[in-house]
């Protein structure tokens, strides 16, 4: 069974909560199982890589984490206000639709 997620790959959030707080970015990837959204440039953890063959360093890189998709927020292409989500069916189509204008999300 698949969660019925409102919010999508290439969609602009707000985060509501965490070190990142009240910070806006673009979502790379939604993972439906984990209830999960991994945002651009927002909770980055650092990572340690190990040394490979060929003379390469090992490192610490940043990236970004996922974080729990209830503490995030869809910001409406129309009035962009950070909304909640409403889903309508339209001759058997489901749409995205804002709570504050009642626009259609895409």
């Amino acid at each position: 069974m698949t969660t019925l997620l409102k919010i999508k790959r290439g969609d602009s959030v707000r985060i509501l909560r965490g070190k990142d707080a009240q910070k806006k970015g673009k979502v790379l990837a939604v993972l439906p199982k984990a209830s999960t959204v991994v945002v651009e440039g927002l909770n980055m953890v650092k990572k340690h890589v190990k040394a490979k063959s060929g003379g390469q360093k090992g490192q610490r890189v940043s990236i970004a984490a996922p974080i729990r998709i209830a503490n995030v927020q869809l910001i409406c292409t129309q009035c962009k206000k950070g909304t909640r989500v409403g889903i309508t069916r339209e001759n058997g189509v489901r749409a995205r639709v804002c709570k504050h204008c009642k626009a259609i999300i895409e």
